[in-house]
């Protein structure tokens, strides 16, 4: 028998579908200019069988996030992605644009925290990972398999399979597209409802006068405080700077943006459970907001909306 996997249950079960992800005023061709054609493949993502249409998600991604502020409800919200699911594959490939792990070691003795975090992400916040059909794909099994080399990956297959094997599910209210968060956290609705909130950027840099005029350009005006995170190895010791952290956010924070690579799971649940507060995993829109958009070689999809 061939092994199961659980994407494809949950497809076969019509629970999700692959579908294109449209979000009304959102220009991805930008973005395929600078980089290439061939990444428009990841404007198709996983939808589940309640959603119709990618707005919808847009707006319950902003429904979330505004009851949260509203209710000082813990909220957390990540993404995940290659580096991720590289990471939770016990390999150092995750270590690429930011150092994520020192050894393997390192990553077996974190993996039970970061389980820990999914299923506390999964019952409050928004699991948001990356998944399209070319890294979802396996390597057909046969008497001339030898012969050909798999196209694609398969590396979000197994992070879904990781998940269940963990007893963490993805449904309707635990599920979010990876670009959502993107389009999301560029929009003038989310400018908008954090104008005149007290916001915290928890990273391992901030330029302060670049966020403030990225907001002014938008018609906002939130008081953004900054927390200095690490910007190696989050991942892999969070318990050791945990409270430091912690303790340099101030208060009375109504939301935080987190920049923390693989880290910032841990980051946003630990945050958004403390002050009971939306907590963001914003990685590149970080990098937008600081004028370092050079940091993510380049930009990336769903964060180029039409004037």
């Amino acid at each position: 028998m061939g092994k199961t996997y659980h994407l494809e249950d949950i497809i076969k079960s019509r629970t999700f579908r692959f579908e294109r992800l449209v979000l009304e005023d959102i220009d991805n061709s930008p973005v395929f200019r600078f980089h290439s054609p061939e990444i428009s493949d990841q404007e198709t993502c996983l939808f589940h069988r309640d959603i119709s249409h990618g707005d919808s998600y847009f707006e319950i991604l902003h429904n979330f996030i505004e009851k949260g502020l509203k209710d000082r409800r813990t909220a957390p919200i990540v993404r995940f992605a290659d580096g991720e699911y590289a990471f939770y594959e016990n390999d150092l490939s995750c270590n690429g644009l930011y150092k994520q792990a020192e050894s393997v070691e390192a990553i077996q003795k974190a993996t039970p925290l970061h389980i820990e975090a999914l299923k506390v992400l999964a019952e409050s916040g928004k699991i948001t990972p990356l998944i399209y059909p070319g890294n979802t794909q396996h390597e057909k099994k046969g008497f001339f398999s030898f012969l050909r080399k798999p196209k694609g990956d398969n590396s979000a297959s197994k992070f879904v399979d990781f998940l269940f094997n963990n007893n963490i599910e993805l449904n309707r209210d635990s599920y979010l597209p990876f670009y959502v968060v993107y389009a999301y956290l560029t929009s003038k609705s989310f400018a908008s409802l954090v104008d005149g909130r007290k916001i915290c950027i928890v990273n391992s840099e901030c330029n302060m006068d670049s966020c403030i005029k990225w907001f002014e350009r938008l018609f906002s005006h939130p008081d953004i405080t900054f927390a200095e995170i690490p910007d190696s190895y989050v991942a892999t010791r969070w318990e050791t700077m945990k409270e430091d952290i912690l303790n340099r956010i101030p208060p009375d924070t109504e939301l935080c943006l987190v920049g923390a690579g693989i880290g910032a799971l841990l980051v946003c649940v630990d945050v958004a459970h403390k002050f009971s507060i939306p907590a963001l995993d914003a990685g590149h829109v970080l990098n937008m907001m600081n004028d370092y958009e050079d940091k993510s070689n380049g930009p990336r999809l769903y964060t180029t909306w039409k004037l």
